[in-house]
């Protein structure tokens, strides 16, 4: 079942048409990559999904019903564009956001107990924002998002200005909350990210959805039946080679197609004939797929 369904969504802005009838559907407990370049409509889309405007045209459901104010507290929101108030202590900033959230004055001091010291930011509680690092505030910025435990974590280039120590820790307690159940929609233009920590993307462009679905299953259906062999031999004459040369290791390699072969009849064929050290299919990356896409749409 879905968390989150977006039904023909439009919305314009004067002359400008930010998004053109979207859909898409986010699976519960999955991390799902809001990708596209600048301008494409991703921000207009979250922007709708946190009621912070409404579209024109369209429908989102939230666990089934038409999103309202109530489901706001079910959602935690990381925007790109930080916004703390940096003359107010980082204590009495995550009691603050957290009690807005919904949580009791309790329960918001245990759990920013816990987060500081995962984050080991104790020593650091009764500073004000502007004393600490812009790592230190990103870090402060990220438990007030998830203070409250959403069911929905919407999070826009999360790992904007960490280093790559503070930005695997945040990796790390971003999966372990998918594996406690939480959603992530993760809009980012990381595509290495992506392709390491999404199991669904849906990509737009000129505020039109141009791709959606699996992750494993996009590359798979946009891959182009290519693989990569590794061996000593003879090159097998049935193999259309798209490039040959030899290893620094003295072996054969060369790229090929096998026409409507599946992978199975390939390696078993091969095994017949070569000494196969290596072999793989030839899978398109998301960033490939990003920029395959985006051209696609540009140049039409």
């Amino acid at each position: 079942m879905s968390i989150l369904e977006i039904n023909g969504v439009s919305k314009f802005f004067a002359t400008h048409k930010a998004l053109d009838n979207v859909s898409l559907s986010v699976p519960r407990g999955s991390i799902y990559g809001l990708l596209g370049p600048n301008g494409a409509g991703k921000t207009s889309l979250i922007r709708i999904i946190n009621q912070i405007s409404k579209p024109d045209t369209g429908q989102v459901l939230f666990n089934g019903e038409p999103l309202n104010s109530n489901h706001i507290y079910q959602i935690g929101y990381l925007p790109e564009e930080r916004g703390l108030y940096k003359k107010q202590s980082v204590w009495d900033q995550m009691i603050y956001f957290a009690q807005l959230k919904g949580l009791s004055l309790s329960d918001a001091k245990q759990r920013s107990e816990v987060w500081l010291k995962k984050f080991d930011l104790q020593n650091w509680k009764g500073k004000k924002v502007e004393e600490l690092s812009k790592g230190m505030q990103q870090k402060v910025q990220f438990i007030i998002t998830v203070l409250h435990q959403p069911t929905l974590l919407i999070l826009d280039e999360p790992f904007s200005g960490f280093d790559p120590i503070n930005a695997e820790l945040l990796k790390i307690e971003i999966k372990a909350m998918k594996q406690n159940g939480t959603t992530i929609l993760y809009s980012t233009h990381r595509m290495e990210s992506v392709e390491e920590m999404c199991d669904h993307i849906c990509l737009i462009n000129k505020s039109k959805k141009i791709l959606d679905g699996n992750v494993k299953d996009i590359k798979k259906a946009n891959s182009k039946n290519q693989f990569e062999l590794i061996f000593n031999g003879n090159v097998p004459e049935w193999t259309e080679q798209i490039s040959h040369e030899l290893t620094e290791d003295g072996f054969e390699k060369i790229i090929f197609t096998a026409g409507d072969m599946k992978r199975s009849e390939i390696i078993k064929r091969l095994a017949n004939e070569v000494n196969i050290w290596s072999f793989r299919e030839i899978v398109p990356t998301i960033h490939q797929l990003f920029i395959e896409k985006v051209q696609e749409v540009n140049h039409a």
